[in-house]
């Protein structure tokens, strides 16, 4: 028995198909006839030498047993394997797995129980991606609705009403968030339900890097008492043009895609560094150009093909600004997950500085069927 690692994938079926040289059925078959042939042997053997009968019967009840017990171990053994890796398996123990050696229906039966192994340890894998993603989603809007809340408790900022309307975005989001727990059940059958609607470019995008600060003040206040840091020296920098640019998409999910570039962004920035959102008018009507922009290390061109991979997180062993974290790789991949929704294009672009990532969404007239 040998273990086997994560992602394995489907495997092959034995090129043999439905015909088994060496089946079971062919091995039962052999031991009944090489026990016929020794008897008729051992019973010529008799009549020639004139040995007693009851030697004979011994001889060949004993060449029988040996020849018998050999092939129900070459049986038995295999299945022993099976019950082991099979018992692994119901008790969350998804690594082991049969060998597959052999060329008869128990190798089919390995093949079976090892590809069942392989999709039941996908299946955990894609369980616990789910809540880092859920964890990850969720703590934007309760760190802004926190911030807001802990600057009205300390006199900081009133509880006006354009505040409160601050509180009560924050807090719509993070039931909108919650109903999507309910859409990413179906998101391996693409039916995921897009809002797409039209909006203005500008007031959007300000409100999300508003938010943006927010956070980052958030977690600052609440990184203090713990010993650890975060990122609050980074400025961050809108641009769209023209002012009066117009999109059509879906706004929530946009927002995953401009928040998660944003983080990972500040993340990679040089102290005081500066991060830029660029938006501008797309090929069709209505279509939009996202830019996210930041002057930290860059991205190696060799890892540009796995920069959205999940839980990858470059090259760079640690952020590049200080107090900064390593993030847990999954911010992009989701960023991802959202442009392809919209049939849109996401990737790192071509940047004299620091990286840049560059997104091109479709116009309402190529929405994607």
């Amino acid at each position: 028995m040998s273990g086997g690692p994560a992602g394995r994938g489907q495997r092959k079926k034995q090129p043999w198909g439905g015909v088994r040289p060496f089946s079971i059925k062919t091995k039962l078959g052999a031991l009944v006839v090489v026990s016929v042939l020794i008897t008729t042997g051992l019973s010529v053997i008799a009549v020639h030498t004139k040995t007693e009968l009851r030697f004979i019967t011994v001889f060949s009840m004993i060449a029988t047993l040996l020849i018998t017990q050999f092939v129900a171990h070459s049986l038995t053994a295999p299945l022993d394997d099976m019950n082991a890796v099979a018992r692994s398996i119901s008790h969350g123990d998804y690594t082991r797995r049969v060998r597959e050696s052999r060329r008869d229906e128990l190798g089919d039966l390995a093949q079976t129980i090892n590809v069942m192994a392989d999709e039941l340890e996908a299946q955990d894998s894609q369980r616990k991606e789910l809540v880092a993603n859920v964890s990850h989603e969720l703590r934007t809007p309760i760190a802004g609705l926190r911030a807001v809340l802990e600057n009205i408790v300390d006199g900081v900022t009133r509880a006006d009403p354009e505040t409160m309307r601050t509180a009560l975005k924050q807090t719509e989001r993070l039931g909108r968030l919650v109903e999507t727990l309910l859409d990413l059940s179906r998101l391996d059958n693409g039916v995921v339900p897009l809002r797409r609607r039209r909006f203005e470019v500008w007031p959007y995008l300000s409100g999300i890097l508003k938010e943006a600060n927010m956070v980052a003040s958030a977690r600052a206040s609440m990184a203090s008492g713990s010993g650890s840091h975060t990122r609050t020296d980074v400025h961050l920098h809108l641009d769209v043009s023209p002012p009066e640019l117009v999109a059509h998409a879906d706004p929530e999910r946009i927002h995953q895609v401009v928040a998660n570039l944003i983080d990972n962004a500040v993340k990679h920035s040089p102290p005081h560094g500066r991060v830029t959102v660029r938006a501008r008018q797309g090929a069709e009507p209505e279509s939009l150009e996202l830019e996210v922009l930041d002057e930290g290390p860059g991205i190696p061109r060799t890892e540009w093909h796995r920069v959205f991979e999940r839980f990858n997180r470059g090259s760079v062993n640690r952020p590049h600004g200080p107090g900064s974290d390593g993030g847990t790789g999954l911010g992009l991949a989701i960023a991802r997950w959202a442009v392809d929704l919209h049939g849109g294009r996401i990737g790192v672009a071509e940047s004299e500085r620091g990286c840049r990532i560059l997104i091109t969404l479709p116009g309402p007239s190529s929405v994607p069927s």
